[in-house]
């Protein structure tokens, strides 16, 4: 088993939570893991990109070449643009459609779409509206989560298990909203994957 996964949005999106929640998956299945992250402006706004890379046999290098990423995992959609050159021909793109717009020539929806559009494997979602439909407005990255779960390689119980460890300090409701946000990215990509 081996996956490569870019996982990227902007500060303050929890990005860095969807990487903690994989990596206590994979450590669970007993597979190897390296990770990098890059953090831009140090304020909410900047973009964070992390690197993650799982295998069953040892990992040399924790970053991924240009054309090697299985999957990109973005909470933001041009963030997930700038990131393609480092997919694979073969890899996923699994991206919120809601723009943070932190710049002043950000790009039309239709756009974006367009670009999305013409990728071959997309999972795109409105994973603030999931959020929010099922009563977890704060865990778009926990719905983004569940619609890469799917093509992640491990176990959907293995990921609730990293969830109720990561949020397990903030009481049961927590665990429990984010459990549901999980479900709903799970049920919202297997509907786009295997129509």
């Amino acid at each position: 088993m081996k996956k490569d996964i870019i996982l990227s949005g902007v500060g303050g999106q929890g990005i860095l939570s969807i990487a903690t929640v994989i990596g206590h998956a994979a450590l669970a299945e007993g597979l190897h893991l390296k990770q990098a992250e890059v953090h831009g402006m140090s304020q909410r706004g900047g973009d964070v990109q992390s690197n993650l890379r799982l295998s069953s046999s040892p990992i040399a290098s924790d970053l991924i070449p240009q054309g090697g990423a299985d999957l990109i995992v973005s909470l933001e959609p041009m963030e997930a643009l700038r990131y393609l050159p480092w997919l694979s021909e073969t890899g996923w793109v699994i991206a919120n459609t809601v723009p943070l717009v932190n710049i002043p020539d950000y790009p039309d929806a239709a756009s974006l779409r367009r670009e999305f559009d013409r990728l071959p494997h997309t999972v795109t979602l409105d994973a603030e509206a999931i959020a929010r439909d099922s009563a977890s407005p704060r865990a778009a990255n926990i719905v983004l989560l569940g619609a890469a779960a799917p093509l992640l390689g491990l176990p959907a119980e293995r990921l609730e298990e990293g969830i109720r460890a990561i949020f397990g300090r903030k009481g049961e409701a927590v665990v429990e909203a984010n459990l549901a946000a999980f479900r709903a990215g799970c049920a919202h990509a297997r509907k786009t994957i295997l129509p």
